[in-house]
């Protein structure tokens, strides 16, 4: 773990070179194993675990059948959730990509 100094609070990283770094992964497998690499065990499961909400959060499913279905507790639907309202957009971009809908015309 990085030690901070409390004279020189952290900035925030450059997400240039792994964004890069991305890009440059040529199929499903080579990412599978570069984010295996980069990411513990469990932080691959909290970020699949965030992305498999994603579906029937943009289908409007109560937070209570999501959890339900997924598992996934209703503290880390609603981050999830508030980051497809207020966010950078990235989830429902992908969302969108992948052919997942919002079932009004709200969103």
């Amino acid at each position: 773990m990085k030690r901070r100094d409390p004279a020189n609070p952290p900035t925030r990283p450059d997400l240039g070179q792994l964004i890069q770094a991305l890009q440059s992964l040529r199929d499903a497998a080579e990412l599978r194993a570069f984010l295996e690499d980069l990411c513990t065990p469990s932080e691959l499961e909290a970020m699949a675990d965030r992305w498999g909400v994603v579906p029937h959060l943009v289908a409007d499913v109560p937070y209570r059948e999501i959890h339900d279905r997924t598992g996934v507790s209703v503290t880390t639907i609603g981050r999830v959730a508030r980051c497809l309202d207020l966010g950078a957009g990235g989830y429902r971009l992908a969302a969108e990509r992948l052919g997942h809908r919002a079932t009004d015309a709200s969103h």
